[in-house]
């Protein structure tokens, strides 16, 4: 019997149990179990990826709920906590001399035992295995090669992103450069980026896309994400759906729309107006901080027409927090309404929603699950925003 759930596979961890910091640039709050308290009650994300169990400490916090029996280790693969399943992951920093330039990757295991042994080699590799997305003095096909003795999946994080990322940083031409393209489970997009844009790049047309949030806050889980088919919700069943393995696979990606992200268009970082490609000035304030962006990095990759893969639909999505007017306490009274914020992304309806907001946030949601919202891009670092 299959089921179909919403997962957020990209969610980091600010502070371990004893707030000693995990990442630098995360919120304090985004403790372990606060954002499987978060994904449960608030969110309504059944599937979630924490991308920072290699720390030791992260990984003694996972076992701490086992012993106390808050949660459990499913047989196949995974942490069942409540009504959320918690896949262990780790996101990496990858600087060989094949790659001239860190990019990130994730790696998901499906057990606490092969994460120990995991975050053990990785000890002997990195300078600090109690930080975040640290560079691990491996290269990549070594680091793929480990993944899978461990019978783990290998992803490149957000490929697009100007800065540590696969294709961002202009370097690489190709994936086959640096990684070992038959070890790759699947590609994350990134915020800046759709299955669309990607598509545009033909090395990519094999691999199932993911849309994550790369949160940093308990607020952003969950601003971008995806509906997943399978038969039960552990690890096997989320591998066995990225490779679409007996009716199991991705249903559609929710993201945000690409000019959202901050780093859609080239931008100048100083004043923040347009500039051209891989411009070495501003042609407004002449500053050398130019950023740039992901569609006209994409254009510089695109491969000759071919017929694209047949995809699951790439359904845009606004996070509630970026629709005007609608701030914390508005927030609150929806999710004591509906529940979850999936209900009010997916299932409320205009007269539904009329009840606890104002008809102008209610047609802004209705608006926003259309795809109809008018956007200023974003670029060089700052976000795009919802035009009222």
């Amino acid at each position: 019997m299959f089921q179909t759930v919403f997962a957020d596979l990209h969610v980091h961890v600010g502070s371990d149990r004893f707030q000693n910091p995990v990442k630098i640039s995360a919120s304090k709050d985004l403790t372990l179990t606060n954002i499987l308290h978060t994904a449960d009650n608030d969110k309504g994300i059944e599937l979630i990826g924490i991308v920072d169990c290699h720390v030791p400490n992260v990984l003694s916090e996972v076992k701490q709920l086992i012993a106390n029996e808050e949660a459990y280790e499913l047989s196949g693969g995974g942490i069942r906590f409540h009504n959320v399943t918690l896949l262990i992951g780790s996101e990496l920093e990858i600087y060989d001399e094949d790659s001239q330039g860190p990019f990130h990757v994730l790696v998901f295991l499906p057990t606490v035992e092969a994460m120990e042994q995991f975050s053990a080699w990785l000890k002997r590799r990195m300078k600090n295995i109690r930080l975040s997305s640290q560079r691990v003095y491996e290269t990549g096909r070594t680091l793929q090669k480990m993944a899978r003795e461990l019978e783990g999946l290998f992803i490149p994080a957000h490929v697009f992103t100007p800065f540590k990322s696969l294709y961002g940083r202009g370097v690489q031409k190709s994936l086959a450069e640096v990684l070992d393209p038959e070890k790759i489970d699947a590609i994350e997009l990134g915020l800046s980026s759709d299955t669309h844009m990607a598509d545009n790049v033909k090395e990519l047309h094999r691999y199932t896309y993911l849309t994550n949030s790369d949160s940093h806050s308990l607020l952003k889980i969950g601003r971008e994400y995806q509906k997943i088919k399978l038969k039960d919700v552990n690890f096997q069943e989320f591998a066995f759906s990225l490779r679409g393995q007996g009716g199991r696979g991705i249903v559609a990606n929710y993201g945000m729309d690409p000019r959202l992200g901050k780093y859609y268009r080239t931008v100048c970082q100083s004043c923040f107006r347009p500039a051209p490609f891989e411009a070495q000035h501003c042609p407004v304030c002449h500053s050398p901080r130019i950023v740039n962006g992901v569609y006209d990095r994409i254009q510089q990759l695109k491969s000759e027409r071919t017929e694209r893969p047949k995809r699951p639909p790439y359904i845009y999505q606004v996070p509630l927090e970026y629709i005007p007017g609608l701030g914390k306490k508005t927030r609150e009274r929806l999710l004591l309404k509906f529940g979850t914020e999936m209900n009010v992304i997916h299932h409320a309806s205009y007269e539904q929603l009329l009840g606890v907001v104002s008809e102008k946030i209610a047609a802004s949601i209705i608006a926003m699950r259309n795809g109809k919202v008018a956007i200023d891009a974003g670029g060089g670092g700052k976000y795009g925003r919802v035009i009222e």
